[in-house]
């Protein structure tokens, strides 16, 4: 008997599964044919499991399937599930017609249903892949609304599909708001994979601020960052000058290999570690970190040298470059286009010509492709080393074979003509840039229109402009003029110095504390335990640093660097004119234009106002802005007006550069103070600094101006050893202090390796011959005139 009950309720669940399958179909084909008019809702027996079938039913039309939804919804006695809506809305999703949601989501909130949050993550994830990021935040509003509860895995995947969309505020909104939802019982229940793509994508938009903040949330919540995000970390803070705290996560990150098998530092680490280091000048500690890495059990990779060679050649350490290429060769690496271009850019920064030559055939000769790129340092190291015919020719070669050279390379060759005074080869030049589809960019504009002022030559404009294919470019420069000789031309104060309007900072001792401020957190560092007469960092260092650690110096630069708030108040590149980074650095940039006009023709007062009146409206000034008043400064005599730009810079915590030390050392020699230059120098040297062949020629001129002929040798030797090449500047300046110092052998010494050397004497050299041959008729006439009178007193 109960084998008889058992079978006749099997035949009535199959019975009933038939009867329910023919109703679907007689539905859909209903609708199919006709749609919902001809739909019986008497005839009907509405249920849930009745309208999941239809809407599943992929060969029914969506738009069919829509309006049986919508036909079901006002039928008496029936009200769709969340279960209905959600299957509705994953067919939406899939078809694409996302149109239909918004009359949907407005219905599912009359009928006060509320889906659960896979069905809100399938919303988000539609609507952000089709860019609709308005109608995603009206999703995440329409989820608080209803109380559904912040998922975290939900909301991990929205960020990080966000960020691959390039949405990165709304992506940070959605963070944050994600952040302070968790409580602190509970965990954090973030996915690392979404916090280390925020902070990548932070760091790309170089969004200092909101990293900072973005990481300091992070770890107040206790978030536990893996390898990736420590490396993006000391990356990022590293990029942006903050040593100190890149340092401290290395070593946070080595105190955590024991805990819960986290690895350690891998070679991404060192990687970005040394990356930091190169790029706030301390190459040197980068050398040493890399000695640990091959002993820490780490093999380095192409970046690792690509790194090394690029910090080398910015900081002219050109024989650790070399050594490093030949390593990176023997370890297996061929290197690129990138590593050769630095070595070619380094190479020609230290005058040093033919290696660089021989370089670039090396290149060739390895297969490695020259880009434009190679071609560009080419030509502008040959025009900076005297060789403009040589520079010249190969651009016109280049030209005939089309695609190596751009639209940089007519700006390099435009601007030397500017410099030379050929200005009308120079607008040709333009005129053959544009017409060969180049753009005719904010660096080229304004290297004419220096060139022009400077000649007097203001009605060319017109004939530059009209080659301007920038919409946008040529009506603000012509703007900008028409506002700045506005302002110029004030009546009220046409008569007034504006030279003045530094503060007075002209005492040595205000030079010195300012340059001394820039190495604060180093003299703290070295302060003297009264007790025991060591410096409390020996003490510390001795005491903390694991003597059997893979990178005991790192360890060792992470305790010396005390301050959390070190930045960096050295630039390693030297500014520039021109940033052309984006629209808001174009008044800067037309600033820093006119600024070279005025102060070329020695309107300081005018450079001076020009100054003023744009600060004043909220222009921040850059290095170079900064470095041009405060020489010109120096060149006309002003000194006390030259340290008040010097205080003013510091100040606005203005990055120093290796152009505002040359001004120092040449402010200081006019003073004659040239006895501070070493000091100066080693401060230099102290923050990641470097000579360059200008700072050399500086020092040498400011150290024998000064009498100290012997130390101006010695820097002469040291320059010769650190792969700086000398050029005329440098010659001619010591065969004239040694001339004036009465060593006409000394002189004639360097006259002669000048010769050698293949520098070509120019009018300087001339003149200061002249002097030496006069120098030594008045020594021969001396010791002719010593003779006779020996002879007579004899008598």
């Amino acid at each position: 008997m109960r084998h008889g009950i058992t079978l006749s309720s099997a035949l009535l669940r199959t019975s009933s599964r038939i009867e329910n399958l023919l109703l679907v179909a007689s539905v859909s084909k209903t609708l199919t044919e006709s749609g919902t008019r001809n739909l019986d809702g008497d005839s009907i027996p509405l249920c849930e499991s009745l309208v999941l079938q239809v809407l599943r039913r992929s060969s029914l039309d969506l738009f069919k399937r829509i309006d049986f939804f919508r036909w079901a919804s006002r039928r008496p006695g029936y009200k769709h599930s969340f279960r209905v809506y959600s299957q509705i809305f994953q067919a939406v999703c899939q078809t694409g017609h996302l149109d239909e949601l918004r009359p949907l989501l407005s219905l599912m909130k009359e009928d006060g249903v509320v889906v659960d949050s896979a069905t809100f993550k399938l919303l988000l994830d539609a609507f952000i892949r089709s860019y609709r990021f308005d109608s995603a935040i009206e999703i995440l509003d329409l989820m608080e609304e209803q109380g559904t509860g912040l998922n975290p895995r939900i909301y991990n995947s929205v960020i990080v599909a966000l960020l691959r969309k390039n949405q990165l505020d709304l992506a940070l909104s959605m963070f944050y708001k994600l952040i302070e939802a968790l409580s602190g019982d509970n965990g954090i229940a973030l996915d690392a994979l979404a916090c280390n793509e925020l902070l990548v994508a932070l760091r790309k938009a170089d969004r200092k601020a909101e990293f900072k903040r973005t990481f300091e949330k992070l770890r107040s919540k206790g978030f536990g960052l893996d390898a990736w995000g420590y490396n993006i970390c000391i990356h990022a803070f590293g990029c942006w000058g903050d040593l100190a705290t890149s340092l401290k996560l290395f070593k946070e990150m080595k105190q955590k290999i024991s805990k819960s098998g986290f690895s350690g530092p891998d070679l991404c680490t060192y990687n970005s570690l040394i990356h930091v280091l190169c790029s706030v000048g301390k190459v040197k500690d980068a050398l040493i970190v890399w000695e640990e890495l091959k002993g820490s059990g780490h093999e380095p990779d192409a970046f690792t040298y690509r790194i090394l060679i690029q910090g080398c050649c910015k900081s002219y350490r050109m024989d650790d470059a070399t050594r490093i290429f030949s390593d990176m060769q023997h370890s297996g690496f061929h290197p690129d286009t990138v590593v050769y271009n630095s070595l070619l850019d380094g190479l020609l920064k230290a005058r040093k010509v033919s290696e660089a030559c021989h370089l670039f055939e090396k290149m060739v000769q390895d297969g490695v492709k020259a880009s434009c790129w190679s071609y560009n340092i080419l030509i502008d190291g040959l025009f900076k080393n005297g060789r403009a015919l040589a520079a010249y020719t190969l651009f016109s070669d280049l030209k005939k074979k089309g695609p190596l050279v751009d639209g940089v390379t007519y700006s390099i060759v435009v601007l030397h003509l500017c410099r030379e005074g050929h200005l009308d080869d120079a607008l040709q030049l333009v005129e053959e840039m544009e017409a060969r589809g180049f753009v005719v960019d904010l660096v080229t504009i304004t290297s004419v229109l220096i060139g022009l002022h400077k000649q007097g030559r203001w009605d060319w404009a017109e004939r530059l402009m009209k080659h301007v294919r920038d919409v946008t470019l040529v009506p603000n420069v012509i703007k900008w003029r028409y506002n700045m000789e506005a302002s110029m031309r004030d009546p009220q104060n046409r008569q007034k110095d504006f030279t003045p309007m530094f503060p007075s900072e002209g005492s040595i001792s205000e030079i010195m504390s300012f340059i001394a401020s820039l190495s604060k957190d180093a003299d703290i560092d070295s302060q003297i335990d009264s007790e025991n007469g060591r410096s409390q960092s020996e003490d510390e260092t001795s005491s903390s640093i694991d003597h059997w650690s893979s990178s005991p110096y790192v360890d060792q630069l992470a305790n010396e660097v005390k301050s959390t708030n070190y930045s960096r108040l050295f630039s390693m590149s030297k500014g520039r004119r021109v940033q052309g980074k984006s629209n808001d650095s174009f008044d800067i940039d037309m600033i820093n234009t006119y600024l070279s006009v005025f102060l070329a023709k020695g309107k300081l007062s005018f450079a001076c106002k020009l100054f003023e009146i744009f600060t004043e409206m909220g222009v921040n000034p850059i290095s170079y802005t900064y470095n041009s008043i405060m020489c010109s400064f120096v060149k006309k005599g002003y000194f006390s007006e030259a340290w008040g730009v010097l205080h003013e810079m510091g100040k606005k915590l203005c990055p120093a550069d290796i152009a505002t030390y040359n001004v120092i050392i040449q402010g200081l020699g006019k003073m004659g103070r040239a006895d501070l230059a070493s000091i100066v120098l080693n401060q230099l040297m102290g923050h990641g600094g470097y000579l360059d062949i200008v700072m050399y020629n500086t020092l040498i001129h400011a150290l024998g101006k000064g009498g100290h002929i012997d130390e101006a040798n010695r820097l002469f030797e040291q320059m010769m050893k650190s792969g700086v090449n000398p050029d005329i500047v440098t010659f001619n300046t010591l065969i004239e202090i040694h001339v004036k110092a009465g060593q006409l052998k000394e002189a004639y010494k360097f006259l002669k390796m000048m010769l050698d050397a293949g520098c070509s004497p120019n009018h300087v050299t001339d003149t200061t011959l002249d002097f030496l041959e006069k120098e030594i008729e008045k020594l021969r006439y001396q010791k002719a005139s010593i003779k006779p009178n020996n002879k007579e007193d004899a008598i």
